[in-house]
């Protein structure tokens, strides 16, 4: 199979599909490598490498759509690329549908096998391609969490570990599964205090069990997201549903009863944002201000470290790229019910129930197109 490479065009973004590690694993599987020109620049690999290992260095990303039987990105295809896909053509990488209905006609004209990382799901529920980014994600939370509270960037001036003889920082984190695990982490290695919520009893025992002393699993109500919120200086938005919509945990009328300068940092953008006040922002202007509450969503908080993860994302997408490449997307997907829950639009059919029903479209289960 030809498989081409692109060079991201998301702003800001820096991260390439796949290192040059990568792609000689895919050459020596028998498939032809198609790199745009200067796509892993940003992740510390130039076209040199690429070459080296035998792929072939091409000049602009209407050749590799031009050339390429599959696909592949990190970020989801902007409009300038969406009259370059073709009918057939195997596009793999993040999409995120549900919150974002242009996308998703766009690509139900394309007529082509749109495969999202983010739901290629493991029959224990666990999302492979998903999580590493999510590890990512969840310590930068509390990285930029922890800047954001400094005084000089419109936080209310915490330092969330404290000092001796000084109280921590207080964190809340929404969502106890691979982001605000994570994210839990960092703030607890910080010396914050705390509190991780879920509405899993199982992920809350598991929690427990795992966590440090400074460490407090809740379960998740609008009621005791209301009593944190008073007294929280970093909030951090963890919630991830599969395929669908983030739900709104913090209404625009919780602000008023948080500290002014308080940090809320929303993980959960890229499906939407699980604060009612979250829209996406960039790394070159990360943060408004609502109700004197500073809010961070970047979009793609992974692209500001591309080094690691690149590196992270190659290792869990790289065994699903060559299993398509090697049988082609049908039989990979009979093969592989991980695969087969990745399809979100194929040959001008939605094919993931919950993105047919954020846009209340036709749904088409996968396996009458198999």
């Amino acid at each position: 199979m030809i498989v081409g490479i692109l060079k991201e065009i998301k702003n800001e973004e820096n991260r390439v599909c796949m290192t040059p590690g990568g792609v000689e694993v895919m050459i020596v599987s028998g498939h032809t490598l198609l790199v745009e020109k200067g796509a892993g620049l940003g992740s510390g690999h130039d076209d040199a490498a690429y070459a080296k290992v035998g792929a072939k260095i091409v000049n602009t990303p209407a050749e590799i759509f031009k050339r390429s039987e599959m696909v592949m990105h990190v970020k989801e295809p902007l409009p300038s690329e969406y009259d370059l896909i073709r009918e057939g053509q195997i596009l793999f990488t993040f999409l995120h549908l549900a919150a974002d209905e242009r996308q998703t006609k766009a690509l139900i004209k394309s007529k082509a096998v749109c495969i999202a990382y983010e739901t290629i799901q493991k029959p224990d529920g666990s999302l492979p391609l998903l999580i590493p980014m999510s590890e990512v994600a969840g310590r930068m939370a509390i990285q930029q969490g922890a800047k954001y509270l400094e005084m000089s960037h419109g936080g209310h001036g915490v330092l969330l570990g404290g000092v001796p003889g000084v109280d921590p920082g207080n964190v809340v984190v929404l969502g106890g599964g691979i982001v605000g695990i994570n994210a839990a982490k960092m703030a607890c290695g910080l010396g914050a205090k705390v509190y991780i919520l879920d509405m899993n009893l199982d992920r809350l025992r598991y929690l427990s069990d795992v966590m440090p002393a400074n460490c407090f699993n809740l379960f998740s109500s609008p009621a005791t997201v209301r009593e944190l919120l008073k007294q929280a200086d970093v909030v951090v938005g963890a919630v991830l549903i599969p395929g669908t919509k983030a739900p709104k945990l913090v209404t625009r009328d919780m602000l008023k009863i948080m500290k002014p300068g308080a940090v809320m940092v929303d993980v959960a953008i890229d499906q939407g944002g699980c604060f009612e006040t979250s829209k996406a922002t960039s790394h070159s202007n990360p943060i408004y201000t609502v109700d004197k509450v500073v809010h961070y969503c970047v979009a793609n908080m992974p692209g500001a470290v591309p080094r690691t993860s690149t590196l992270a994302l190659t290792n869990a997408t790289l065994p699903y790229a060559v299993k398509i490449a090697n049988k082609g997307w049908k039989n990979a997907m009979r093969d592989n019910t991980d695969i087969k829950l990745g399809a979100n639009v194929v040959s001008g059919h939605i094919t993931y129930r919950s993105v047919a029903e954020a846009f209340n479209m036709d749904y088409v289960p996968i396996d009458t197109l198999l």
